[in-house]
């Protein structure tokens, strides 16, 4: 972080000891993606925002591998997508995958062949800790504050709704903020999310915990995806494997809470015993040597990966990003779901303040679009694990979309309950169950048919209806941010929804 954006930092904070600025249009909980994102884009409409970060930044966060919609749609939107371009990271074309009953690895590009490939048809491997500060600096520059070292402890309640939050700094000093709107951008460890209502719901398909480091001298993919996040699958599980730069890589093994056994104890042993099992991953590590130094010095566990709040948000309280929701990483969606959701609630903030909707259609629409975009991907990912073979294997078997899975099937229906669309037209567990085993069925055949086709043609998998769904909404917000009004008029999603303005930023009343 630069010299100068620290002097500005450390001057809102001498302010706000002084007794100034106490009273704020939005108070933000967490300075990553998705609470930097909100707050520059509600910044840029002129409203007064403030983000409490509990930590310092530069610091360290796992989620490296990014999709297109949040590089060329959301951050298109506020403004920082040349920052980024110009920032060094690693460019990704897409994913290459040792998954399903092909013995040889498969990729999946961004765009439809490599030879109508766009300017938006690739996205970034990053290192959060520079990604997530150039986010949090260009918020600054739209006008919000920042205050570091703030660990919020509650919100503030004035009958039924919440009017703000109390923190303590870093001397232990407690303050009070006040907000019209409080957003929860705080991550899987929110102490905000009970406070907006409902429970916690954790999958059972996707309870799992995964042990990753990070690694120099590692191989790499050829050209030209080298840049390619690799998932390889195994019997315990599966590895992500993502090279963050021409020399650093970041590797993570998935296993199923049931197998915990396998990550505990001493962790450099685990993950050794783990990397000898794949024999893909252990041929790419054959000489690297682990980081034992720095911000990835350390080897991590991450545990239950997948849930989501009941209830996303209350007069005054919004829920973005993990502390919403979160789903298995496969397909690299946790950025993803971090900044749609906060285009989604800066939406419903901006056109609430603006008095253009009402804050119960504005929030209702939010709420109904954050949770069809993780039901997708929830269906999705289901799907896709669901094509891998592998009976002798506890994880693999344990991964298949049956009818006996009853209660995981009767929860993805709850989940994208009062959606009325088309695309979740369930009535039971049971249709969810065929329906997904269907989906997984078009992933092998589409795999198969590419696996035929020395063009790298992914049309194959853009005409399985499981992976449109997945790209659809990023495509169309990628879309509104480049074209605006050229892009024509939006439609509601939903019977009786709202609209998208044309420059993307708020909603509007749909058509009578």
């Amino acid at each position: 972080m630069s010299s100068e954006d620290r002097k500005a930092y450390e001057g809102h904070n001498e302010r706000t000891d002084r007794g100034e600025h106490t009273e704020y249009d939005v108070v933000v909980v967490g300075g990553g993606p998705g609470g930097s994102t909100l707050a520059a884009l509600v910044a840029m409409q002129g409203h007064r925002v403030l983000i409490l970060e509990k930590e310092t930044f530069p610091r360290y966060q796992i989620g490296e591998s990014l999709l297109p919609s949040t590089i060329h749609g959301v951050c298109k939107l506020t403004g920082v997508s040349e920052k980024l371009a110009a920032a060094g990271f690693t460019p990704k074309k897409g994913g290459t995958f040792r998954w399903g009953a092909n013995p040889e690895p498969w990729t999946f590009s961004f765009s439809v062949s490599p030879k109508i490939a766009g300017a938006t048809s690739h996205a970034y491997q990053v290192e959060r800790s520079k990604f997530d500060s150039i986010l949090l600096e260009h918020a600054v520059e739209k006008g919000a504050e920042v205050r570091f070292q703030a660990a919020v402890s509650d919100v503030i309640e004035d009958s039924e709704r919440v009017t703000g939050v109390r923190y303590t700094d870093a001397g232990g000093v407690e303050h009070e903020v006040r907000a019209t709107y409080v957003v929860d951008a705080s991550g899987n460890g929110s102490r905000l999310h009970k406070r907006v209502g409902g429970t916690r719901e954790y999958s059972q398909f996707f309870r799992s915990l995964a042990l990753f480091g990070y690694f120099r001298g590692g191989k790499r993919l050829p050209a030209p995806n080298s840049g390619n996040i690799l998932s390889v699958a195994f019997s315990s599980g599966w590895f992500w494997y993502i090279p963050l730069t021409p020399d650093l890589t970041s590797v993570g093994a998935v296993v199923r809470r049931e197998n915990a056994d396998k990550v505990q104890g001493d962790p450099e042993q685990a993950l050794r015993a783990l990397i000898d099992e794949c024999p893909m991953i252990k041929d790419y590590l054959a000489d690297a040597t682990r980081v034992t130094d720095g911000q990835y010095g350390q080897l991590r566990v991450r545990k239950d990966y997948s849930y989501h709040q009941t209830s996303f948000w209350r007069p005054g309280l919004v829920l973005i990003g993990d502390a919403a929701c979160f789903v298995d990483p496969v397909f690299s969606s946790g950025v993803h779901l971090a900044t749609y959701s906060a285009l989604l609630a800066a939406r419903s903030i901006g056109s609430t303040l603006a008095g253009l909707v009402s804050e119960e259609a504005a929030f209702t629409e939010f709420e109904a679009r954050y949770r069809r975009e993780y039901g997708v991907f929830y269906e999705f990912l289901m799907s896709f694990y669901d094509m891998h073979v592998d009976e002798n294997s506890y994880f693999w078997s344990a991964k298949k979309v049956t009818r006996n899975q009853h209660t995981e099937l009767e929860s993805f229906v709850e989940l994208v309950a009062g959606i009325s669309s088309s695309e979740f037209d369930l009535d039971g567990a049971e249709s969810a169950a065929l329906r997904m085993k269907s989906k997984s069925a078009e992933f092998v055949s589409a795999i198969e048919e590419m696996s035929t086709d020395s063009e790298g043609n992914m049309t194959p998998l853009f005409r399985s209806s499981a992976v449109r769904q997945a790209m659809q909404e990023g495509a169309q917000v990628q879309s509104r941010a480049f074209l605006g009004e050229d892009l024509g008029p939006d439609v509601p999603m939903f019977p009786g929804g709202l609209i998208t303005s044309d420059d993307g930023m708020l909603w509007q009343p749909g058509p009578a």
